[in-house]
């Protein structure tokens, strides 16, 4: 049994599916456990067909606080919260809700904010670089508005669907100074390099990038987040380049997450060195 469970525990649901490999009930309650926070985070598996009756009857659970939000749900949600977070606005979907005491539910997403907070924790700056984003997805739809925000003199994103990859462009650079661009997915002669696609999860995916075409200097980022490096991080290393996986970025959404979600104690004290 979990000790710190009581009658006034809040909890906090990620609902998605499939749910096996998620990580984030660990890091949370991880990070509760040693805030002494009375709060929990279960794991509860809802498919495409089920959040409009799962909503209707969990809107009723008054110690519901808050729910982290994965896939299949991340556009749906749009339609189901009350209120959407600027976030939630610029990059069309959700991860995470927010039951406020007036019953309202409040919906932000933190994946691109999350990216370059986890980068920012490794020391890799985001001012006056040239960045190269593969996919134009959820992830990488977040991950465009962030870099720009974030300073980037340039952003070249990168998609199979040149179409998709033009809208965001479009709309990433009406936000601000940074020159955004459409291209193929060249890794040479940018400072950063961005994966935002699923090519690594599996052993048979083919390589997003050609990467023969690394710079040493070159910083290359794999988003997705899995026990053994990606083929994209073993070849980047083995040229010399400083790599990150999907790590940081999980860490960053979390911490980012837990301030929305009324921690903001437990973010201050992990943003600074967690």
């Amino acid at each position: 049994m979990h000790p710190r469970i009581t009658g006034t525990t809040r909890i906090f649901g990620l609902i998605g599916a499939p749910l096996k490999s998620a990580k984030s009930p660990m890091l949370l309650n991880k990070l509760f456990a040693e805030a002494q926070a009375d709060a929990v985070c279960i794991p509860l598996e809802i498919g495409a067909g089920d959040l409009a009756e799962f909503v209707r009857g969990v809107r009723a659970v008054r110690n519901l606080a808050g729910l982290l939000v994965t896939m299949p749900h991340k556009q749906s949600m749009l339609d189901i919260v009350d209120v959407l977070h600027p976030t939630a606005h610029q990059i069309g979907a959700i991860n995470v809700v927010r039951c406020d005491n007036d019953g309202r539910w409040v919906g932000a997403v933190f994946d691109g904010l999350g990216c370059i907070l986890g980068m920012q924790r490794q020391g890799v700056s985001l001012v006056g670089k040239s960045v190269l984003l593969i996919g134009a997805g959820g992830s990488g739809r977040a991950i465009a508005f962030a870099v720009a925000a974030a300073g980037a003199r340039s952003l070249v994103i990168s998609d199979l669907d040149p179409h998709r990859a033009s809208d965001l462009a479009h709309r990433v650079a009406k936000e601000g100074p940074c020159a955004v661009y459409t291209g193929p997915a060249d890794p040479a002669g940018h400072d950063i390099v961005i994966n935002a696609t699923p090519l690594g999860m599996n052993p048979d995916d083919p390589m997003p990038i050609d990467a023969t075409r690394l710079d040493p200097a070159t910083v290359v980022v794999d988003i997705i987040t899995r026990s053994e490096p990606t083929a994209l991080l073993l070849e980047a290393q083995s040229r010399g380049c400083q790599t990150l996986d999907g790590q940081p970025m999980h860490v960053g959404q979390a911490l980012l997450a837990l301030g929305f979600l009324g921690f903001e104690d437990i973010e201050r004290r992990y943003s600074a060195g967690l």
